[in-house]
């Protein structure tokens, strides 16, 4: 008897991995998401696709963060393949499901037998046996970056002998590692960050990061949520990275703050119900004007104020290491509003 859709696309989400890496080849897994374009296997990093059922939904469910488009495996298979027809995605969706699956991906991380690589669970796991960052490789490594007062609350962490895998097939290695900790808008931990570093110490090429490939990965939940520095309001400034975060919250300690690891996560990401001035930190790039675009739309939609920061050069941690902290918050002065230059900079200028 042949599957009803709903019946199918529940199949398919038992295997939503395998689905991913037949019919969205381009991509790759971060975390418990697959990263594709779009729904068409476009190389990118805008569309999510969940690979595990959790609170947010199930399995197999996909939203691309530039458009808005969502769906399930069943719409994957139909965009894919080109199909008009619902009875050829049926006729693809069965073929698929009968067709001999490779052996199970090893865990990208060994983090104990009852916890899953990967999972919100490891990310809690990792951030809990790590330890304070004072005097440590994570201190050495943001000073070099020039941001030389932390004002990170309880957000990071330095882990002495953090696992890295290159890829699937490799064996893993051992490298120290910043870690920083994804947490939702009630401050539950979801997911962390972690960046690999330099045991040698900070050096100008790779700006203090370990000579790896990927030296930044993400782990746990992390649609719609951000490492958070301090706690927001009203007054929120969001942005991508870490380290340009920590910029600004070097030039204003006291205005709260949040990285949300990349262009596409600052796009979805969720904002507090009290929240009404956001300031949006644009990265000097394509991805960071798009990101930037769609959240100001969202927040504004929910008759929340949008502004903008734009650095002068690529990002503000360019900006801090090239110009300094005074002309960081000169040009901080111009891009805030009046009532925020007085509630924070004038605080920090003064401090």
């Amino acid at each position: 008897m042949p599957f009803d859709a709903s019946e199918l696309a529940h199949r398919l989400a038992r295997e939503a991995e395998a689905v991913c890496r037949h019919y969205l080849s381009n991509g790759r897994r971060m975390g418990r998401y697959w990263l594709v374009g779009d729904v068409r296997n476009t190389p990118g990093r805008s569309m999510f696709v969940r690979l595990q059922k959790s609170p947010k939904g199930p399995a197999g469910k996909w939203t691309d963060a530039a458009t808005g488009e969502h769906g399930d495996l069943l719409d994957i298979i139909r965009e894919t393949c080109g199909f008009i027809e619902f009875r050829d995605v049926v006729d693809e969706a069965t073929r698929f499901l009968k067709l001999p699956r490779p052996h199970p991906d090893l865990p990208t991380k060994p983090v104990g037998a009852t916890v899953k690589a990967g999972s919100p669970e490891a990310a809690r796991r990792l951030f809990a046996i790590s330890r304070p960052i004072d005097g440590t490789l994570v201190e050495a490594y943001l000073r070099g970056r020039a941001i030389f007062e932390l004002h990170y609350g309880a957000s990071l962490r330095f882990h002495p002998r953090c696992y890295y895998r290159p890829d699937e097939d490799a064996r893993t290695e051992i490298w120290p590692a910043m870690i920083a900790r994804v947490t939702d808008l009630d401050g539950r931990i979801t997911g962390a960050h972690r960046t690999w570093l330099n045991p040698e110490g900070f050096d100008p090429i790779r700006l203090g990061k370990a000579p790896i490939d990927t030296p930044r990965r993400a782990m746990g939940d992390l649609l719609g949520n951000a490492v958070r520095f301090g706690t927001a309001n009203d007054v929120l400034v969001a942005g991508e990275g870490i380290e340009t975060i920590l910029s600004l919250r070097y030039a204003l300690p006291t205005l709260p703050m949040a990285a949300a690891l990349s262009a596409n996560h600052l796009a979805a990401m969720l904002l507090p119900p009290t929240l009404r001035r956001l300031y949006i930190v644009r990265d000097a790039d394509a991805a960071g004007h798009a990101a930037t675009a769609a959240l100001r739309q969202r927040s504004e939609a929910a008759g929340i104020v949008a502004i903008a920061l734009s650095p002068r050069l690529g990002d503000f941690n360019d900006d801090l290491r090239t110009f300094g902290i005074h002309e960081l918050r000169a040009a901080m002065r111009i891009q805030l509003a009046p009532q925020d230059v007085t509630r924070f900079l004038v605080m920090a200028e003064n401090g």
